[in-house]
């Protein structure tokens, strides 16, 4: 089995390496993540300048661009061959909800299903980042799971595991995206010249968390599972549309 790993903290982050060396267990691994941190990126293309791939000492291949790049880059281009699947992470922080829109390590996944492979973005839901062995089980196991029985159709999956000990998650389950409620107002600041500058504020709470959603997986320990697709038409409105553009 060839699995392509990547990641949004960049390659030097501690949860592709812990992630990309339990793969290995099954089956041959390549790292391409970007040189830096690109959390937030979303499914960004790089289009107005060309991009660098290095070779880190640790064997993985760094890129001077967005998780999407790293992933576009390496089937359509760096390797010398179809990855049989990909998988981004491991996040340092949860990937639910409205997370999902703005993530660099859905986007990563979501570019190798955009390309027709099975993907799996696996987030740690804190940022302490004490039970990283809770992920890579969890990791292993639907890899290991893809490997001997193939959905048939690529997958995106986008899983959360609390970060607690493995012996405390309770079950894995399938589950829908939640919502938040809107982001915090931002911060304003002066710059040393003078100038108003804004930090964005974090995400909002759960508004959206009851049974069957993610949020509500992880807070009663359970591992969530969500199998995301990227048609984003709202097939609902269209009727609506129509009548309305018809007036």
């Amino acid at each position: 089995m060839k699995i392509l790993v990547s990641n949004d903290d960049g390659y030097f982050a501690p949860g592709i390496t812990l992630l990309a060396e339990a793969l290995r267990q099954l089956g041959e691994v390549t790292v391409v993540a970007p040189e830096r941190d690109r959390s937030g990126a979303s499914n960004s293309l790089t289009l107005d300048r060309p991009l660098v791939v290095r070779r880190a000492p640790n064997g993985f291949f760094s890129v001077n661009g967005t998780p999407t790049d790293c992933v576009h880059i390496a089937v359509t281009g760096l390797l010398d061959f179809t990855p049989d699947v990909i998988v981004s992470g491991i996040n340092l922080g949860a990937n639910m909800g409205d997370d999902t829109i703005y993530s660099g390590t859905v986007a990563a996944a979501a570019e190798g299903y955009l390309l027709g492979i099975p993907s799996v973005a696996v987030s740690l839901t804190s940022k302490a980042g004490e039970h990283f062995e809770s992920a890579i089980g969890i990791a292993l196991e639907l890899v290991g799971r893809l490997r001997r029985e193939p959905t048939g159709e690529p997958m995106l999956l986008n899983v959360n595991v609390p970060d607690v000990e493995p012996d405390r998650l309770r079950g894995i389950e399938v589950t829908r995206l939640g919502k938040r409620h809107k982001a915090e107002p931002v911060t304003k600041l002066k710059t040393p010249r003078g100038e108003t500058a804004y930090w964005i504020g974090p995400a909002g709470g759960a508004q959206d968390s009851g049974p069957g959603t993610d949020f509500h997986a992880v807070d009663n320990c359970r591992v969530s599972v969500t199998p995301l697709r990227l048609d984003l038409t709202h097939n609902t409105q269209l009727p609506l549309a129509r009548e309305w553009l018809a007036r």
